[in-house]
Formats: C-alpha cells, sequence, structure tokens
C-alpha cells in the first residue's frame, strides 16, 4: 500500500535467518507478510521470498562478498525513498540485522532522516550453523566464553578487533568484578555500557552508563528477572534511542 500520508512509513529491520525458513520467527513471518515493499539480500533463500504477500513490490539490493548490486549508501537511500512512499517497508537481511548485517549503519541513518525503524531480530549464522552441525558453542568444561568476528574489515583485508562489543549473561551480581576486570585490561572508564532486563517483553527495563557506573546501575536494578549487560561503544545507541523516544513522547 503506498503511503497517502504525510507521514513517512516505517522501516522495519528484519533478519531472516542462516536459511531455513522453518527458522524465521513469528514475527519475523507477520512483519513479511504485512510487508508494501521488501529489499532483500541474496543471502534470502528462494523458499523465504515465496512468503512475501505476491502484491509486495520486491528488490534485489545482494549484498554478497565480492558481488554487490548496491553500494551500501544507495541502499539506506533507497530504504529512506521507500518509507516516503510506502507504509510498510521490509529490509530483509540474512542472519541477524544487528550482528555484522549493517543493520545499525542503516539504523542511523533513517533516523537521522525522522524514519520510525523497528528490529525484528533473526538466528545468527553463528548460533544456526553451530547448530547444524551439533556444536554448542559454549559449554562449561571446554568454552566458557564466545566471540564472533569478521573475516574481512570496511576495507576488505582481515583486521584484528579494535573495540569488540563484550555481553555478559547473568552478570548482575558480578557487575563490580566484571567492571573491576575491564578496567585492569585497560577498557576506558568512559566506555558506554546498558543493563538491559527482561528484554524484548513489555516491562522490559533499559539501564544506560558508562563503565565507571556499571555497579551502580546493577544496585539500581532490583529485579528477580534475567538482565543482559552490553559493554562497548555500541552500548550508546541505547541511550540515544532513550533520548529520542522522550523527546517524541513529550512533543
Amino acid at each position: 500500500m503506498k503511503n497517502t500520508q504525510k507521514q513517512p512509513g516505517k522501516v522495519w529491520l528484519v533478519g531472516g535467518g542462516p536459511g531455513d525458513p522453518e527458522l524465521l520467527t513469528i514475527k519475523a513471518m507477520r512483519v513479511i507478510s504485512q510487508a508494501d515493499i521488501v529489499l532483500y539480500d541474496s543471502l534470502i533463500s528462494d523458499e523465504i521470498l515465496d512468503m512475501l504477500p505476491k502484491k509486495c513490490t520486491r528488490i534485489h539490493v545482494g549484498k554478497r562478498c565480492g558481488a554487490h548490486k548496491m553500494t551500501q549508501v544507495d541502499i539506506q537511500k533507497l530504504l529512506l525513498t521507500s518509507a516516503r512512499k510506502y507504509a510498510r517497508v521490509v529490509r530483509l537481511k540474512g542472519g541477524d540485522p544487528f550482528i555484522f548485517g549493517r543493520g545499525g549503519e542503516e539504523l542511523e541513518y533513517l533516523q537521522k532522516h525522522g524514519i520510525e525503524v523497528d528490529i525484528v531480530p533473526g538466528i545468527t549464522a553463528a548460533g544456526g550453523c553451530a547448530a547444524a552441525a551439533k556444536i554448542p558453542l559454549t559449554h562449561r568444561q571446554y568454552g566458557n566464553a564466545l566471540m564472533l568476528d569478521s573475516g574481512h574489515s570496511q576495507f576488505g583485508e582481515y583486521q584484528k578487533s579494535q573495540s569488540p562489543t563484550r555481553v555478559f549473561y547473568m552478570g548482575v551480581k558480578q557487575a563490580g568484578m566484571i567492571t573491576a576486570s575491564l578496567l585492569s585490561e585497560g577498557l576506558s572508564d568512559s566506555t558506554p555500557v546498558a543493563l538491559i532486563a527482561n528484554g524484548t517483553l513489555p516491562d522490559q527495563e533499559v539501564h544506560t552508563g558508562v563503565l565507571m557506573d556499571l555497579p551502580f546501575l546493577a544496585e539500581r536494578y532490583s529485579g528477580a528477572g534475567p538482565a543482559l549487560i552490553i559493554v562497548g561503544e555500541v552500548a550508546a545507541f541505547a541511550a540515544r534511542n532513550q533520548v529520542q523516544a522522550h523527546g517524541e513522547a513529550v512533543a
């Protein structure tokens, strides 16, 4: 459906998972089924493409290593143009849009131009492929941490990660120890952090700050639900989105 209102449409960044259509989330299937236009990557399987509404506009934007149909800048511009023309725009990506999917760049660009964006996470290739091969990515005896890395940088060649994002499961009670350990490793005390409790649920809480604040953020959260700690420059996105949401609410 074309957008006949003065307000622009909404964009969903949707994770299509590792390939198997049965690994799509229920939310991803619902959003896809209601799309007016879908911009999809080369890694999206034919089985998933067959699920798209017959009347929706489909645009293949490529994004396979060494064979891009469009540059990332052009894709972002096309998303913006589509949001100004259609009510429901879907950017369909392989895996998860926020894990080596450049979804963060698209989010920033669209928000900068006043477009509402929602994220539908997908099963990332690491989880999907490991499960298919029956490889546990964490194991108390063999591997108690997990690192996801990219085989190439924005310039094409492999570079060792300089500022990795760290995610801590079950770390609220150990927030003080985690902070001390990271500081001893040389991480700046002003590194952004986010503590997310009951993530994706109606009672979700997001507490933001910097590394030196982490023990106080953990104390502030006194709930019994699960919580995740994210440490790294990308955690600043949470604080920016909170400011934006507050501004929209006031307006």
